[in-house]
């Protein structure tokens, strides 16, 4: 072990905070990622980290491998359980920051004690949204975003034969896949007019679509859920579903999976700047000294778009996590941007979709496609000015990590183009002076 706090437990201050060199409020990619970023560059340092929940260090894209019965809790955990004791940091769980005080530096928690800080990182993560829908407090309604809702998931299902899931975007499908394999009888509901609509074009929807319905599921577009009912014999408890134009469906169990909304109730009484998430910079600093921001509550650089916006991805969170890390402990290190990007197997069709898949500006973009219905196979590339901007990629995604490359190094590809879905494609169709950038790092 590295380093070691005090002895004295926290709740024992009586009013005076305990100090740490760095505090991390969240334990999960980006606060894992800064917390081996900063041993890597101070051995020493105390640092302390805050978790609401009790088993932190688990991967959050794999929760609907729990509740489908693939993996246990100790398969989807990606640290072992003595990673805090082994690389020196105090790990809090169970417990809450309430409140932050920039003028001393201190963090409070949810039982009165607080932690004084020279360093803060905000990786508080994102929340599941939940709409005001009737009966939406009814038992046998749940969220899907955390290990806690897994389990709770995971024990109805002992007794529930069918589901209605609300929203059909990564999360719905994701949870979708993983009752079917349970033998529910699931009935995804969609308020847009395509599943996948933020990942996928029309025409990728619909492959998509048609795979998913093989397997059972039904799937209702263009609605959304009005009012839960309850049972007849039990009101309190789910007995179905009332959509937008009058249908009922009936059901033991409600899941919403709509999407996250950034937490950064931590920060909503102090200078901190926000947008829908919290405002960083390229080092993953706020616009207050020595307090940092990464994850899904951070607002971090596309650099497809050349902005800065909410990716809650958990690759790109790590990568976060790590950049505010090393610039916590004296490492001045520029985050190289991320953007909107997906690889995803369910249903057992593979998918990868990054960047802008369905331009909305026709004439400012050039559109390269490749199907073959036989075996579910469709490729697209979005380019602008002969750059890749953005691809879907179904059921042959062995060249995606070129295809990156390239539109990572924003590549001109004008000499190659009509090569880059064709199924011969492969780096020595790269003009050797591209190679050598695209894989070089220069």
């Amino acid at each position: 072990m590295r380093c070691q706090l005090p002895k004295r437990s926290i709740s024992d201050q009586r009013g005076e905070a305990l100090m740490s060199k760095y505090v991390i409020i969240g334990a999960s990619a980006a606060g894992v990622g800064a917390v081996e970023a900063i041993r890597e560059v101070d051995s020493s340092g105390t640092i302390v980290v805050i978790s609401e929940e009790q088993y932190p260090h688990y991967s959050h894209p794999m929760i609907s491998d729990f509740v489908s019965g693939k993996a246990n809790k100790e398969k989807i955990k990606f640290r072992k359980d003595d990673f805090w004791e082994s690389i020196g940091a105090q790990i809090l769980t169970g417990r809450t920051a309430i409140a932050l005080n920039l003028t001393d530096k201190s963090v409070t928690l949810d039982k009165g004690d607080r932690i004084g800080f020279e360093k803060l990182l905000i990786a508080t993560g994102g929340k599941p949204f939940v709409p005001k829908i009737e009966g939406a407090d009814k038992a046998g309604v749940f969220t899907f975003t955390s290990i806690s809702d897994a389990e709770k998931v995971a024990k109805k299902l002992e007794t529930a034969k069918a589901a209605v899931v609300i929203g059909a975007g990564l999360i719905g499908i994701s949870v979708t896949e993983a009752l079917v394999k349970q033998g529910v009888k699931v009935t995804v509901v969609e308020l847009q007019d395509k599943i996948l609509s933020l990942l996928l074009d029309p025409k990728g929807s619909d492959i998509v679509e048609s795979v998913v319905k093989r397997s059972g599921v039904t799937v209702i577009t263009s609605q959304s859920v009005q009012r839960i009912v309850g049972r007849p014999e039990d009101d309190k408890t789910v007995g179905g579903v009332m959509l937008t134009k009058g249908d009922q469906i009936p059901c033991d169990l409600v899941i919403f999976a709509i999407g996250v909304t950034p937490r950064t109730e931590i920060v909503s009484r102090t200078n901190v700047k926000t947008n829908r998430g919290i405002i960083v910079d390229n080092f993953m600093q706020t616009n207050v000294s020595d307090v940092y921001a990464g994850g899904d509550v951070a607002e971090t650089y596309d650099f497809i778009l050349n902005q800065n916006r909410q990716l809650p991805l958990w690759p790109l969170a790590v990568s976060e996590g790590r950049t505010a890390g090393f610039n916590m402990a004296g490492k001045k290190t520029s985050y190289m941007g991320g953007t909107s990007m997906s690889a995803l197997k369910y249903f057992d069709i593979p998918v990868i979709s990054c960047g802008i898949t369905n331009p909305k500006e026709s004439g400012t973009f050039e559109i390269l496609t490749l199907e073959d219905p036989a075996r579910s196979i469709y490729k697209k590339l979005v380019l602008k000015d002969n750059i890749i901007v953005g691809m879907i990629l179904l059921n042959d995604i062995e060249r995606a990590g070129i295809l990156f490359q390239l539109m990572k190094k924003r590549e001109n590809v004008k000499k190659i183009k009509h090569e880059l879905l064709q199924e011969d494609f492969g780096l020595a169709t790269l003009p050797l002076s591209m190679r050598k950038k695209v894989y070089s790092g220069e």
